[in-house]
């Protein structure tokens, strides 16, 4: 799989050209690589265990501990860009990105963003300044490939809240996204550990009561069901990649006793570990 790469002092960026002949070394040449694929339509592709096919062009945003697969590939080419957190970290950079808890870890597990026409010829141009930045390699390269990123990082957030916070029947003001992506972070930096809603809310301050009834305002599942929905995402990651044995994984999970950690899962999931 050819591809352009800046690569530097631990930092690492690159863009691949993705056809039908190099799509499937995708898995495993850029698992450990944060990935943002645009995909024509006609693609399918699944992120952990959901499937998604592209019907238009779409930005895809993968994290490292994420596993991708193309398992359906469209008359044009798709185009990578993969890259770790030496070269851009989007946890360190919260505040210029505002992407955290949205376009990645985010609750409703929707880590695409559809592009209208103006948005697509945007973002197809962003790549391909990219592109040219990384076939030129002179000294002000990194930096502008840097700037590209969040330009494209930036851009999608603002359509991934169009699409999913204010397309709803009520769309959620700006504290309200601001409250819910907070909240999609904890959960991600914590989930390991902290299983109970109580957790939570004490890290922001408010009762448990007020934290489950300001998500009866979107659309999604109650705060205690989104916790274990990630406890059981990850179950499942580490019960499929890994060697892990149930008791192992329920002990990296946070669950000291296996059979309350098997009784979870099956609820969830419907069989057990």
């Amino acid at each position: 799989m050819k591809s352009l790469v800046f690569a530097g002092n631990y930092k690492r960026l690159g863009l691949v050209h993705l056809r039908k002949e190099n799509a499937a070394e995708v898995t495993e040449k850029y698992l450990s690589y944060i990935k943002i694929l645009l995909l024509p339509a006609g693609y399918l592709i699944r992120v952990d265990f959901n499937r998604y096919e592209t019907l238009t062009d779409t930005l895809f945003f993968v994290n490292a501990n994420q596993v991708l697969h193309i398992e359906g590939v469209g008359p044009e080419p798709a185009r990578l860009i993969f890259y770790n957190r030496d070269f851009y970290c989007v946890q360190i950079h919260d505040a210029e990105v505002a992407c955290d808890g949205l376009l990645f870890n985010n609750l409703f597990e929707v880590p695409k963003v559809e592009l209208s026409q103006s948005e697509a010829t945007a973002t197809q141009e962003i790549y391909q300044s990219i592109n040219d930045e990384l076939a030129e390699q002179e000294d002000s390269s990194e930096e502008m490939i840097r700037i590209y990123l969040k330009q494209l990082i930036i851009r999608a957030t603002r359509s991934w809240k169009k699409q999913n916070l204010q397309n709803q029947e009520r769309p959620l003001a700006r504290e309200e996204q601001d409250f819910f992506r907070e909240f999609s972070r904890l959960v991600e930096l914590h989930f390991r550990k902290k299983h109970a809603v109580a957790d939570y809310a004490g890290i922001l301050g408010i009762a448990p009561k007020t934290l489950s009834s300001r998500f009866n305002k979107l659309s999604i599942d109650n705060p205690n069901e989104i916790i274990k929905n990630r406890i059981v995402l990850e179950a499942k990651r580490l019960l499929t990649y890994t060697s892990l044995s149930i008791k192992e994984i329920g002990y990296q999970l946070g669950y000291d006793d296996p059979a309350y950690f098997n009784r979870m899962f099956a609820q969830k999931v419907g069989c057990t570990p």
